[in-house]
């Protein structure tokens, strides 16, 4: 008996992480370096990392929207120009992305691979 519940459980987690999967690429870009390059700067360009990451490096013209603070700035974000989000590795901008889907968003973009794989020009204040 214990072991069908487990196994139910891996199972609903295994079909939850799916669909969340799926949704995310249903309703963001995910973006190549060069891609992000060429559209960024027409567009909002928002790094959803914690204030110390975003100060110890970040793409040029970037602002700072911690993911964790998404919520409660969404005014900061207009929903008739693109968004383009970063994280340190691409799982908090997908994150943002769903929140910001849910919220009525809808030109979702995500560098692939994150600030981590950028190489591209940075701005740092330490």
């Amino acid at each position: 008996m214990e072991l069908w519940i487990l196994i139910g459980a891996a199972v609903l987690l295994v079909v939850f992480g799916l669909y969340r999967f799926f949704k995310a690429r249903k309703i963001m870009k995910t973006l190549t370096e060069e891609e992000f390059r060429q559209g960024y700067r027409k567009a909002q360009l928002i790094d959803v990392r914690e204030p110390n990451e975003f100060d110890g490096g970040h793409i040029l013209g970037a602002r700072n929207i911690p993911v964790s603070q998404m919520r409660n700035r969404l005014v900061e974000i207009r929903k008739d120009k693109p968004v383009y989000l970063y994280c340190q590795s691409g799982a908090r901008s997908t994150r943002a992305a769903m929140l910001l889907n849910k919220k009525g968003y809808d030109d979702l973009n995500v560098l692939q691979g994150g600030f981590k794989k950028w190489t591209g020009k940075i701005k740092s204040k330490k």
